[in-house]
């Protein structure tokens, strides 16, 4: 029998609810929600949201009952930069855009990206000098950003790769204002918040256009990404698409392409440096897998399993996508709780990942759990999810494991990093869940 109370809570204030104590604190809001139930009311706002933290209840969401919901306020909002790209669309027009960029990240495809993977990743490496510090978050920001435009756009974004790098950035941190309730309106008045956000977007516009433009002048089937949105027609509507879904689709792969992946990457190597005896194991694999230092290939990929592994457990600690919403467009029903059309139902990899009845010594990086523990059985279980699940999963997700698996083992294969005693820690749960104070490391020749 469905019950009609309303799930558990915790106090909200008297002004827009829950919303001012969950932007100060994200992910600690959410720890101490999921402490109440698997299910949990909040108000974020004028709107009545509801906290999932049970794999079964975020498999109906994600995948059994996917068709009640659309994606929620935040990439609704998200729509003011990235349009209607794959991450923000909806319905016909969402499955319209997947099967026209599927085939870009099919496995023929990765094989070839991996040698620019690697090429650019053993540059900066040999750029480290010995006993330098250097902020490897804007590190892996830069490199993957490099990475993204060539293998999916065939773009040499170097000269401009800090220029597009302080825009996103500048983007991403703009992220919560977009979420303040009447921020439609208040991106409409002159102030610094909404100039900054203008100006990034059309740093952003003009590099992206640029590509665009160049490549419709040339006419030519490079065969990337690129090209298949510029040249391939919907096998079902026979329609390509106009400049501006190009764009919409560039500048979404733009971000989730490099913004992802560096932040994983950027929480492996500090995980690494607080878990020396990880890094000693993972160094005596890369010794074996790629003797004299030599730089991995696609073929080395399967053989550098605790990679893989420190990867996985990375992404299980620091999931880059830390929270999921979905809003409700029918009534629907969640451990015995009704959840009225028009509420947001949230989830968080980042609690699920970390919930003791699920992961044993939840809190600690322990990268031989997945030598146990396959990462297809965990997401099967939907207790790891950092590339979301169902229908709406990453598309990419192929592409960020070899990206992330091929780069560690590269960058690290000759070099050691240390984090300096002074940096600190924090998270910064945006858009992703970036550093809050970057992260500067010394690098060292092994």
């Amino acid at each position: 029998m469905t019950k009609k109370f309303q799930p558990p809570s915790v106090k909200a204030g008297i002004f827009g609810g829950h919303f001012l104590k969950f932007r100060r604190d994200p992910t600690g809001f959410l720890a101490n929600l999921a402490k109440l139930g698997d299910v949990t009311f909040v108000k974020l706002g004028g709107k009545p949201a509801y906290f999932l933290n049970h794999p079964d209840l975020i498999r109906d969401l994600l995948g059994t009952s996917n068709a009640k919901f659309i994606k929620g306020r935040a990439l609704q909002r998200s729509k003011k930069l990235l349009g209607e790209g794959l991450l923000t669309s909806e319905g016909e027009t969402h499955l319209r855009q997947r099967r026209m960029i599927q085939p870009a990240f099919h496995r023929e495809k990765i094989i070839t990206y991996a040698g620019v993977m690697t090429e650019y990743a053993a540059k900066m490496a040999d750029e480290w000098q010995d006993g330098e510090v250097r902020d490897i978050d804007k590190e892996m920001m830069r490199l993957t950003l490099q990475i993204v435009g060539k293998t999916l756009f065939s773009a040499n974004v170097d000269d401009e790769a800090d220029e597009v790098g302080a825009a996103l950035t500048a983007i991403i941190e703009m992220f919560n204002y977009l979420l303040l309730p009447f921020s439609e309106l208040l991106e409409k008045l002159p102030i610094p918040h909404a100039r900054r956000f203008n100006r990034a977007k059309e740093t952003l516009d003009k590099v992206i256009y640029g590509i665009i433009n160049e490549r419709r002048n040339l006419g030519e089937d490079k065969g990337d990404l690129l090209s298949m949105l510029l040249f391939a027609q919907d096998e079902e509507g026979g329609e390509g698409m106009s400049d501006q879904q190009v764009r919409d689709e560039c500048l979404t792969l733009f971000l989730a392409g490099h913004e992802t992946t560096a932040n994983a990457l950027t929480w492996t190597f500090y995980l690494l440096s607080q878990n020396p005896e990880k890094l000693t194991k993972l160094h005596e694999e890369l010794d074996r897998i790629l003797p004299n230092g030599k730089i991995p290939s696609m073929e080395d990929l399967p053989n550098l399993k605790y990679a893989e592994s420190v990867l996985a457990e990375s992404m299980r600690l620091f999931p880059p996508a830390w929270a999921i919403g979905r809003l409700a467009i029918k009534e629907h029903e969640f451990g015995g709780y009704k959840v009225p059309k028009g509420a947001l139902v949230l989830l968080s990899p980042f609690i699920t990942h970390r919930d003791r009845r699920f992961w044993e010594d939840a809190d600690k990086f322990i990268p031989e759990r997945w030598e146990k523990l396959s990462v297809k059985e965990a997401g099967n279980k939907f207790i790891y999810l950092p590339f979301s699940k169902g229908v709406r999963s990453c598309i990419g997700e192929s592409f960020a494991w070899t990206e992330g698996i091929l780069l560690i083992a590269t960058l690290l294969r000759k070099r050691k990093l240390y984090l300096m005693p002074e940096q600190k820690i924090g998270l910064s749960p945006l858009m992703t869940l970036r550093p809050k104070y970057g992260m500067k490391m010394r690098i060292e020749k092994r």
